[in-house]
């Protein structure tokens, strides 16, 4: 399969190891309208240039396409991506709009299983096993799914004035989650904080907790942080009436120090998402490959996309209101 990559930033870059360390596959052009940003990735893994995008959807060679760019572009990326026959693995969020997430599944319409989601972390290796044990019934019944995720520092404000709040940006992968292991959400609340003087400026919060209650009866319970000074928290733990499962943090080795003064002692946490969760991504690239090659639908699915978002603005909602908020159903246009 021969790849096109829409963006060659951080995330772009993070993709671009992913397509070149698979045996499977071949990353054959980057795309980026900065100056010399497609050149310098592309270089790096003998694959072609370009700063006009459109070349990505007229290029008859390309199978795939990695929509890595700034998510106000993804939609009609994703649109353009799948009129032109291929498949798309798209970053997260969808879009910050709704109507726009709702739009691009009615454009997309039939064809939306050709669209995978980039919600990684349901790809790392721990949470995977977690949520297969959960559906094998170790536990029974999940009653309480307890989800944390804090930054080791928040990223620099001009980045949080447009990246549609914490919410969309930085919680939506925990929303996901949610969905993964407890199905339907009918109800969210968002406590939401402001704690940090140097964001101030920013409509946005540094810090929440949100409560979902899932159709089954089961809550989850989210809470994040824009800064830590442990480091990078990421951390699970479904609690059944036979048990519970959970997720530590992960560190670079698993030696433990006991002497005197100190007691279990670990090395600091991964630094972020680019060490931490550097498996999952090409898990992620594998199961979305091997969709594509199957012709079977990919999941996470465009639809997951658009109800993560549907999450993350009632928790946005709710922030602002104090009130509980339900999240918007799908209409009907947008049905597949």
């Amino acid at each position: 399969m021969r790849f096109a990559l829409i963006g060659a930033g951080r995330i772009g870059a993070v993709h671009a190891r992913s397509v070149a360390a698979s045996p499977d596959v071949e990353l054959a052009l980057v795309a980026d309208p900065v100056d010399g940003a497609a050149e310098r990735l592309a270089s790096a893994y003998g694959a072609a240039a370009t700063t006009d995008v459109a070349d990505v959807f007229a290029d008859d060679t390309v199978d795939a396409v990695i929509v890595g760019s700034p998510t106000p572009y993804h939609v009609d990326q994703i649109v353009a991506a799948v009129d032109a026959g291929k498949a798309v693995l798209v970053e997260k969020p969808v879009d910050l709009d709704l109507a726009r997430a709702d739009w691009c599944l009615a454009q997309v319409g039939g064809r939306a299983d050709r669209v995978m989601l980039g919600f990684n972390r349901r790809f790392d290796a721990a949470f995977a096993e977690v949520r297969s044990r959960v559906a094998a019934g170790e536990i029974g019944d999940v009653e309480q799914l307890t989800i944390i995720s804090r930054d080791p520092a928040p990223p620099p404000v001009a980045y949080l004035a447009s990246s549609g709040g914490i919410f969309r940006d930085m919680a939506i992968h925990d929303l996901d989650m949610a969905r993964f292991f407890l199905g339907d959400i009918v109800n969210v609340h968002a406590v939401p904080q402001r704690l940090d003087p140097a964001l101030a400026e920013v409509d946005d919060y540094d810090a929440a907790v949100v409560t979902l209650t899932a159709a089954s009866g089961a809550v989850a319970t989210i809470i994040n942080s824009r800064h830590n000074a442990a480091g990078y928290d990421q951390r699970l733990e479904a609690f059944g009436p036979r048990g519970a499962l959970r997720v530590e943090n992960h560190t670079a080795t698993s030696v433990v120090l006991d002497a005197a003064g100190v007691s279990g002692a670990r090395g600091p946490h991964l630094d972020f998402f680019l060490e931490r969760y550097a498996d999952a991504y090409t898990r992620e690239l594998a199961a979305f490959v091997a969709a594509v090659r199957e012709g079977t639908a990919p999941t996470p699915s465009l639809l997951d996309g658009r109800q993560a978002l549907a999450l993350a603005d009632a928790a946005t909602q709710s922030a602002r209101t104090g009130l509980s908020v339900a999240p918007a159903p799908i209409p009907a246009s947008a049905a597949v």
